[in-house]
């Protein structure tokens, strides 16, 4: 498998993995997967406390901010499957971009780290 491909192939699962994250976590109920709820996790409580905005937790823990952070999920998984469905597309695109960036750099490139003056 080439270097395009496998740059691709970890983009989707990156991209279809945080979209999933993104578009489940803030509605999961209470103690589901060892996660507890969204508006009352530690690090929500740890930034409220340090920060003195109190009102950081009322905020994250709205319908609102809920509601955003799953529309982010759910860009994440169409870009995902924008992806697959592009597959071609996309590493011809990318070997294009690499191989046009390595014959420029072959041209300039400066000889295996010696300085001026070394000999």
């Amino acid at each position: 498998m080439s270097a395009a491909k496998l740059s691709v192939v970890f983009y989707i699962i990156l991209c279809l993995e945080i979209g999933i994250f993104l578009t489940l976590a803030p509605w999961w109920p209470d103690g589901m997967f060892g996660i507890r709820d969204w508006g009352s996790n530690y690090f929500l409580l740890y930034a409220a406390q340090k920060t003195g905005i109190q009102g950081l937790q009322a905020v994250v823990a709205s319908g609102w901010v809920r509601g955003a952070v799953s529309g982010v999920g759910l860009l994440n998984l169409g870009i995902g499957f924008w992806e697959i469905f592009n597959f071609k597309r996309t590493v011809t695109a990318l070997q294009s971009e690499m191989s046009a960036r390595n014959n420029a750099s072959t041209s300039d490139r400066v000889s295996d780290n010696e300085r001026p003056g070394d000999s």
